[in-house]
């Protein structure tokens, strides 16, 4: 018996992308698996260790958790996808800088949690 697959049309760092998944594909999993972007990590695969944070309609969202079927006609943007954002290029060279970086398995997942106080608290 195979797994039930749902068509989903989602935009991934700028670019539409349609076809189907297993409705219980988490996000990440599609990501990584079907559309090659490494970037965002799993880690915990709780939600919890925030590794594979990424946005989705400009929201930071634990994709280890979310299941793509979910993000149909969403926006998702993933540490790919922030490659040349302003706000992120900064601040890679202020963890660079303040050597904020470590090991890197977990730095998309802050970058990008990072890069969302910066904007919405820009006095933080």
């Amino acid at each position: 018996m195979s797994e039930k697959r749902c068509d989903i049309s989602v935009m991934v760092n700028a670019e539409r992308v349609e076809r189907p998944v297993l409705v219980r594909q988490h996000l990440v999993d599609f990501l990584r698996e079907e559309l090659d972007l490494t970037g965002s990590h799993l880690g915990c695969e709780h939600g919890v260790c925030g590794a594979c944070t990424l946005l989705i309609n400009g929201q930071p969202a634990r994709s280890c958790i979310t299941y793509a079927v979910a993000c149909d006609g969403a926006d998702v943007c993933t540490i790919e996808g922030l490659e040349d954002d302003a706000v992120t290029v900064q601040l890679r060279a202020a963890m660079s800088r303040r050597h904020g970086l470590q090991c890197g398995y977990c730095t998309p997942g802050m970058m990008v949690t990072a890069r969302d106080i910066v904007v919405r608290l820009p006095d933080a």
